[in-house]
């Protein structure tokens, strides 16, 4: 059981993996990943660029795991796992997943590829975490590089959970936003009642923290919003050892359950 974990308490981690590569693919950092990943001691991980297959790195690569990469990841400590593959290639996919130590119900991966060459979607579950009167809804998103796209894929989330999600329900959006004119506060976030972690924790002016590069940030990419959770604490994990391992920082945040939630 996480550290963190009490009555009405997670702890989330979102994190752009870049395919189990360091920055410009210059090392196969997946083990390292799995223990740095580990020692955050999450309750649920939003991954980015997961890795479903890729044969010819299996061939090329000594120690590549025979598994897919979120489920390599997951081994022996997040019990229930879900991915969705959104680029596909001759050799492979990789996509988006989300790990948890508690059951995770119905998923759905969304569709919102605006541009031919840049496929997207937005996975989407229910997770039950013990002792709460309802489940958390978690969506794991990577945003597209361009702005026009970006407004187009928010509005489609946002229409998704209006259609599926309850007004008072426990939500979690995360991952990376590639949004550094932050314009998801005025598309989603508004919208749907949600506030950035770092703002929820009072550690920043409404503004998300640069989480890009990973060496030095510099770039506002990576979000985690919520709804119906208070953030007791939110952190950027920068710097080495996680420069070494991505080109993103990961993010982190220890939530509660609102009181009007419990």
């Amino acid at each position: 059981m996480s550290a963190a974990s009490a009555p009405g308490r997670i702890n989330v981690v979102t994190y752009n993996i870049h395919k189990g590569f360091s920055q410009f693919h210059r090392r196969m950092m997946l083990y390292e990943l799995r223990d740095q990943l580990r020692l955050l001691d999450a309750d649920i991980v939003f991954l980015q660029e997961v890795q479903g297959e890729h044969t010819l790195y299996a061939e090329r690569i000594d120690n590549w795991p025979d598994e897919p990469q979120h489920d390599f990841l997951a081994a022996e400590v997040w019990q229930s796992t879900v991915y969705a593959s959104n680029v596909m290639y001759e050799h492979g996919h990789h996509g988006n997943a989300i790990l948890s130590r508690h059951p995770i119900g119905r998923a759905f991966n969304q569709d919102v590829t605006q541009l031919r060459f840049e496929r997207r979607g937005l996975l989407h579950c229910a997770i039950g975490v013990p002792g709460w009167p309802a489940p958390v809804h978690c969506v794991c998103v990577h945003l597209s590089l361009f702005a026009r796209s970006r407004r187009r894929q928010m509005d489609a989330l946002a229409r998704h959970l209006e259609g599926v999600v309850g007004d008072d329900s426990p939500l979690i959006i995360a991952g990376d936003f590639n949004d550094w004119r932050n314009e998801a506060d005025a598309h989603l976030a508004q919208r749907l009642g949600l506030s950035e972690i770092f703002e929820g924790a009072a550690k920043t002016s409404g503004a998300p923290v640069r989480s890009f590069p990973a060496t030095r940030p510099v770039l506002r990419l990576d979000r985690i919003y919520v709804r119906g959770l208070s953030v007791r604490q939110a952190m950027v994990h920068a710097g080495k050892p996680w420069s070494r391992i991505s080109d993103h920082a990961a993010l982190s945040a220890l939530l509660d359950l609102s009181a009007d939630e419990a």
